[in-house]
């Protein structure tokens, strides 16, 4: 069994990605992190979306939703790709998405971080925006180039962070060229964790290159 989390920005284009590495692996099976807590707090709170997830629980509410939600995640079988964020931006600043009880629980292989031009990321938001999505509109924040160059920063510290406390593997996509045609980064990008799924269920025992 392999348990990997994938993590980046909103607005990066993740949930493609996964839907592609389901494409070619259908028995992966894909775990949104967020849906896993909502479904908990709707359960335990009434609350009917992640906006009032942010804005209505206090903070040790939401902090034991993240450890009960990845309780839940670590009890599930087979292959697994945990879809989440390594940062969540509030009012009051950062926040960790992987926190060091809830990556300890998770006890993930590998932790990988997806990074994306800025410029990439802002059209896709400005996209979501236009969308809409199980009869919701999608809303993203929009913000400046600096503010997503930051939330990346951010969110690669914190990945890494997550990584070295559950000793796990720490693996970086970068695409910080413009493509060349429609979905060539979420291609590449969903083939380079399929190799890395492949690798590391069929030659684990091989630490180095």
């Amino acid at each position: 069994m392999v348990k990997i989390i994938v993590t980046a920005v909103p607005g990066a284009g993740k949930s493609t990605i996964l839907k592609k590495v389901v494409e070619k692996i259908p028995s992966i099976k894909i775990v949104n992190f967020g849906d896993i807590m909502l479904e908990e707090a709707s359960k335990r709170f009434g609350i009917n979306d992640r906006d009032e997830l942010r804005k209505k629980l206090s903070f040790k509410d939401y902090k034991i939703l993240q450890e009960d939600a990845a309780k839940i995640i670590a009890g599930m079988e087979g292959d697994l790709i945990v879809d989440t964020h390594a940062v969540v931006k509030t009012v009051y600043g950062y926040y960790p998405g992987l926190p060091s009880k809830v990556v300890e629980i998770l006890n993930p292989d590998a932790i990988v971080f997806l990074e994306f031009r800025p410029e990439d990321i802002l059209a896709r938001r400005m996209k979501d925006l236009s969308k809409d999505q199980v009869g919701e509109k999608r809303v993203r924040e929009i913000e400046k180039i600096e503010d997503v160059e930051e939330h990346q920063r951010i969110s690669l510290e914190m990945a890494s962070a997550a990584a070295n406390h559950a000793s796990c593997y720490f693996f970086i996509l970068r695409f910080l060229e413009p493509q060349k045609y429609p979905y060539q980064h979420a291609d590449e990008a969903s083939l380079k964790i399929i190799e890395l799924i492949e690798k590391m269920k069929h030659g684990g025992e091989s630490f180095r290159e």
